[in-house]
């Protein structure tokens, strides 16, 4: 392949960010099938704020061409003249914690309907091992009529986007990639290393690479599981957490977790996904589900302790005034999917109190739509009975709330 005439399929928190990185220096379709999504950037826009709009306006271009620069759309027929198609869509799991590929299968579908001969075909939606041969590269060749390796080429290279994050950007970050074939791979990397600057790791097979993206949240997992139970131990004990981590932390191999809420579309969502095909292989996975069973439990724990204290201090729980600060599923970004702080807002509803939810990055539509909680974005003036903090936000670094009780999971 002489030239990358690059479509990427999928403009979130992935696909955005690598979609007008490449276009820095090839011409790049960003497909969407959400037709509000194509229209805010093509008027330069990300709700996400993931993109600075500076960034992105420098790229864009307002028709698809020959040239380097981004232009965005929702009409399949723009990206057909395209000859790499990198799919960037989310994977999330069911409410049973099941892998859900619908995503996946429907975008390897799409990109069957255009792709060509010679061309190649990457994924970087994290996955269990083998989903991309075994799943995604039979939905193109039967929709395609054509053949991986002898007609097209298909390569995995894992997102490694960490929302809300400004220092570890797609253009830093060293790259894992791979390919069908020998010469896939080496087209891969050669695509990737001519725009990222952190390099690159060639992975012997697609498969190594599935798995190496989908134990590196897995990891994560376990090890903040470790830490919430530690906090649960230490809260019967009477010992301050934060405390035992930063006595312990001056060891230098000793890790830095720190207790907390695990929700998002990667950290609480990922480790279902290797459990999932363990289990397809007759194993079954004991320490990652008990990682998840714990971090999944940290929100009624939370709740619960909430409540305790409010006992203990004589306030009555039933048309309490709570406010608990913060709604995404982390700090500093405005990404709510799987937020585990909407959780914790459930069960304190649950308890009869009354609730409010202040998040300055939080969109008040999209969360009233997902979770029925209504939000705000300035802090309120009202006394509160009680102060939950669930996402440490830079903006309540030094905030002061009119209340008595101020509870938070870090």
């Amino acid at each position: 392949m002489d030239h990358f005439n690059i479509a990427v399929i999928g403009l979130g928190y992935v696909g955005l960010p690598l979609a007008r990185l490449f276009a820095t220096r090839y011409p790049v379709v960003g497909f969407d099938t959400n037709p509000k999504r194509v229209n805010e950037l093509l008027a330069g826009k990300d709700h996400t704020l993931e993109m600075e709009e500076a960034l992105l306006q420098s790229v864009l271009k307002n028709k698809p061409d020959a040239n380097a620069g981004l232009f965005c759309s929702a009409d399949p027929e723009d990206i057909r003249t395209c000859n790499c198609y990198i799919i960037t869509v989310p994977t999330p799991v069911d409410r049973n914690n099941r892998p859900d590929l619908t995503a996946l299968l429907a975008a390897s579908r799409m990109a069957g309907t255009v792709i060509r001969k010679g061309d190649l075909v990457v994924y970087e939606s994290t996955v269990y091992p083998g989903a991309t041969e075994e799943d995604c590269i039979p939905v193109i060749e039967q929709t395609s009529g054509l053949t991986l390796n002898v007609d097209f080429l298909a390569g995995y290279s894992p997102e490694r986007i960490n929302p809300g994050d400004r220092e570890h950007t797609v253009e830093k970050v060293r790259k894992v990639v791979s390919g069908s074939t020998p010469e896939a791979a080496l087209l891969v990397e050669r695509l990737y290393a001519s725009v990222v600057r952190g390099g690159t790791h060639r992975a012997p097979s697609i498969r190594v690479a599935e798995a190496a993206k989908v134990i590196e949240n897995t990891q994560r997992d376990i090890n903040i599981a470790f830490v919430n139970e530690l906090k649960k131990i230490f809260d019967r004990m009477g010992i301050d957490t934060n405390a035992v981590l930063e006595a312990a932390g001056t060891k230098w191999n000793f890790l830095p977790f720190k207790p907390g809420l695990v929700g998002g579309h990667c950290i609480g969502v990922d480790p279902y996904y290797l459990a999932q095909k363990a289990q397809e292989y007759g194993y079954h996975p004991e320490i990652i589900l008990a990682g998840r069973r714990m971090n999944d439990s940290m929100s009624e724990y939370v709740a619960g302790e909430v409540v305790k204290l409010m006992v203990k201090r004589g306030i009555r729980v039933t048309d309490a005034a709570i406010l608990v600060l913060g709604i995404t599923f982390k700090e500093d970004c405005t990404d709510i999917r799987n937020s585990k702080a909407a959780d914790v807002v459930a069960a304190l509803k649950e308890y009869g109190a009354c609730v409010t939810v202040c998040d300055p990055w939080a969109d008040a539509d999209e969360v009233k739509r997902e979770y029925g909680v209504d939000v705000c974005r300035e802090m309120p003036d009202s006394p509160f009975d009680a102060v939950v903090m669930t996402v440490a936000h830079r903006a309540f670094a030094n905030i002061h709330v009119n209340s008595d009780l101020f509870y938070s999971i870090r």
